[in-house]
């Protein structure tokens, strides 16, 4: 069964051959398209589900994360909602939603372009589960694109936590990437994290690789 120091050791062998086929051109990067998501707290876990209820595993991410079974419903304030928006574990201090620009267009709410977890001041939303509803007077953000790093791939790129740089995409469609984040923890596996919408702009898919500027 491959688990995820498996995955890591296998993603950390494959990048280190594409950083010597790449040469001078930059240090490479593997991309990651997140989706919309939910953090929650267990006691809005529980509201949503019921008392007791903890999120159950589909998948592992990086970091100790993992994506859950469980799924809700996102209601904007003009009521409009979108379905099935997956719950991310485990449970955090505090309840967050992270949608696209264009799902905060669907919803009719001013969600800011934020770093995870900043959510002082950000737009409001309800959560609806199985069991019932959390209404949050802030928590929707649209989240900042950033690159995920080990203290090992950081200094091989020559950057350091909260560095902020540019991103090359080498496709048919020439994207520059700036204002990209980095962040570095021993738990990160090398990757970049960017939204649908800019995913879907720049013909980019979970898996591609993209190049930090020098």
């Amino acid at each position: 069964m491959v688990d995820e120091r498996n995955i890591q050791q296998i993603t950390r062998i494959v990048m280190e051959m594409l950083q010597e086929e790449g040469g001078k051109e930059g240090y490479m990067v593997p991309v990651g398209v997140s989706a919309r998501h939910v953090h929650l707290t267990q006691a809005h876990v529980e509201t949503l589900f019921g008392a007791g209820y903890q999120l159950t595993k589909k998948k592992e991410l990086m970091g100790g994360q993992f994506a859950s079974n469980e799924q809700v419903t996102i209601v904007g304030t003009k009521l409009r909602a979108i379905e099935n928006v997956r719950i991310l574990g485990p449970v955090r201090k505090f309840s967050q939603v992270e949608i696209s620009r264009t799902d905060a267009m669907k919803l009719g709410v001013s969600a800011p372009l934020r770093d995870s977890g900043d959510i002082a001041g950000s737009a409001p939303i309800a959560v609806v589960g199985p069991k019932g509803a959390i209404y949050l007077k802030e928590g929707c953000i649209v989240a900042r694109r950033h690159i995920h790093m080990s203290p090992q791939d950081a200094k091989a790129a020559g950057v350091r936590d909260k560095d902020v740089v540019s991103v090359v995409s080498d496709n048919p469609r020439g994207t520059t990437f700036d204002e990209v984040l980095v962040r570095v923890d021993d738990s990160f596996t090398l990757e970049m994290h960017i939204d649908t919408d800019e995913a879907n702009a720049s013909n980019i898919k979970t898996g591609d690789a993209v190049v930090i500027k020098q």
